[in-house]
C-alpha cells in the first residue's frame, strides 16, 4: 500500500486542522468557483427546462453520498470518499460527454481531452487563478483515476505513487480503497439516475428496461442504488479489493448496454452533437484568434466590442503570472477557458461573438443622441 504519510501529502504543507485533512479538502472543493459552476453543466440531458432533471452538481453529490455509504459499510474513511466524490468532475466541460467528445476531436492532434486529467488540472492549478486547492495526494489520486466509463467487477488499489500531474490516460486505478469505491459509485450514481431522467422525459418506457438487469437490481433509481450499495459492501467485506457479485456485475453490464443504446445514443441527444460541435469550435477558434492578436493586453480585448472578449481578457490578466511561469501554449489556455464554461455561458458566448449585445446598445445610443 501507499504510505499513509504520502496519502496526506500536500503541495504546500499546512498545519493540522480540527476538520482533518480529507474533510478540509471537501470544504475547499465546496467553496471553489469550479464546483459552483457544476450546477449549470449538463449531466446527460442538455439545459433541461424541467427542474427535476439531474445536473452535474447533483451527480457529484450523488457519487459522494453513495461512496460514503459504501465506505461506512466497509469501515473506510467516508471523509476521503466525500472529497473525491465532490471533486471528481471539476474539470468536466459544458454539454456533458458530448462536450468532452467535441473537445477531444478539436485536440486530437495534441493528445485529446480527458475530463479526469482536466479535473486534476482544475484542482491543482486553475482554481484561484493559479493557486489551486492544495488537496491531499489521496484526493487528487481519486480524482484523476475515477474513470466512470471503465466497468470492472473488481478494483484492487495500486501500490505505487506516481506524479499524478503526469498521468495522461484512464488506465490508472486508485491507490486507496476509498478511491476504488468512488470509481464504483460513479457508475452506480449515473446509470439509475439517467434511467429516471429518461423516464421523466419519456425517452424510454418502464417496460423497456432489460429484465436481466431489473430482476437483479430493480427498475427504479432508488432500488438500483440500494441493491448495488449493499452488494458492493457484501462482496468487498474482508477482501483486498472493492468488487461486486457476478450477478450484480452482469446486471450492471446489461444496464450499461441499455443506457448507451436507448439513452446516450438516442436521437434526442445525438441530434444536438453537430450543434454543440459548432458552438465549441466557434469559441475555440475565436478565442485562439484574439489571444494571438492581444496576448495579455487586457485593455486591447475591449476592441472586440463584445462581452466574451472582455471577460476572456480579464481572465488572462488574472492568470498571466501562472501561464507565463508555466509557459503554457495558446491551445491550452483557450482549452482551460472553454472547458470551464457552463452550458449557459457557452451558448451566450457563442451568441455574443455572432451578435454582440454591446453593438446594439451603441447603435441605440447613437440614434437617440442624434435625434
Amino acid at each position: 500500500m501507499v504510505p499513509e504519510a504520502k496519502l496526506h501529502e500536500r503541495t504546500v504543507a499546512r498545519k493540522a486542522d480540527i476538520r482533518g485533512d480529507y474533510f478540509r479538502d471537501t470544504t475547499a472543493i465546496l467553496h471553489s468557483y469550479p464546483f459552483r459552476r457544476l450546477k449549470n453543466k449538463t449531466q446527460v440531458f442538455f439545459a433541461p427546462r424541467n427542474d427535476h432533471i439531474c445536473t452535474r452538481i447533483e451527480h457529484v453529490f450523488h457519487v459522494a453520498s453513495i461512496a460514503s455509504a459504501i465506505c461506512k459499510g466497509l469501515g473506510l474513511d467516508s471523509d476521503l470518499a466525500w472529497a473525491i466524490g465532490l471533486g471528481h468532475d471539476l474539470g468536466h466541460p459544458p454539454f456533458g460527454h458530448t462536450g468532452e467528445e467535441v473537445l477531444d476531436e478539436l485536440l486530437s492532434d495534441r493528445g485529446g481531452f480527458r475530463h479526469e486529467m482536466n479535473s486534476l488540472r482544475v484542482a491543482d492549478i486553475l482554481t484561484g487563478y493559479g493557486e489551486g486547492l492544495n488537496l491531499t495526494y489521496a484526493v487528487r489520486d481519486g480524482i484523476v483515476s475515477h474513470c466512470g466509463e471503465s466497468f470492472e467487477q473488481t478494483i484492487t488499489p495500486r501500490t505505487t505513487a506516481p506524479a499524478l500531474e503526469e498521468v495522461s490516460d484512464r488506465v490508472l486505478v486508485p491507490c486507496t480503497y476509498e478511491g476504488a469505491v468512488v470509481r464504483f459509485a460513479d457508475k452506480i450514481a449515473y446509470l439509475g439516475r439517467d434511467i429516471e431522467d429518461a423516464l421523466q422525459l419519456k425517452v424510454i418506457a418502464p417496460d423497456e428496461i432489460p429484465p436481466q438487469a431489473s430482476s437483479v437490481l430493480g427498475s427504479t433509481n432508488r432500488d438500483i442504488i440500494s441493491n448495488l450499495v449493499h452488494d458492493v459492501i457484501r462482496s468487498s467485506q474482508g477482501e483486498q479489493s472493492v468488487s461486486c457479485s457476478d450477478a450484480s456485475f452482469e446486471a450492471l453490464l446489461a444496464l450499461k448496454e441499455f443506457n448507451y443504446r436507448r439513452i446516450y445514443t438516442s436521437p434526442l441527444l445525438t441530434g444536438y452533437h453537430n450543434y454543440f460541435h459548432r458552438v465549441l469550435k466557434l469559441l475555440f477558434s475565436y478565442l485562439g484568434e484574439i489571444f494571438e492578436r492581444y496576448a495579455y493586453d487586457k485593455v486591447a480585448y475591449k476592441e472586440e466590442r463584445n462581452l466574451l472578449a472582455v471577460r476572456f481578457g480579464d481572465y488572462l490578466d488574472k492568470m498571466h503570472a501562472c501561464y507565463t511561469e508555466r509557459n503554457e501554449s495558446a491551445n491550452q489556455i483557450v482549452l482551460d477557458y472553454v472547458a470551464g464554461m457552463t452550458d449557459t455561458y457557452a451558448l451566450q458566448s457563442a451568441n455574443e461573438v455572432l451578435n454582440p449585445k454591446r453593438m446594439h446598445e451603441e447603435f441605440d445610443r447613437f440614434i437617440l443622441e442624434g435625434e
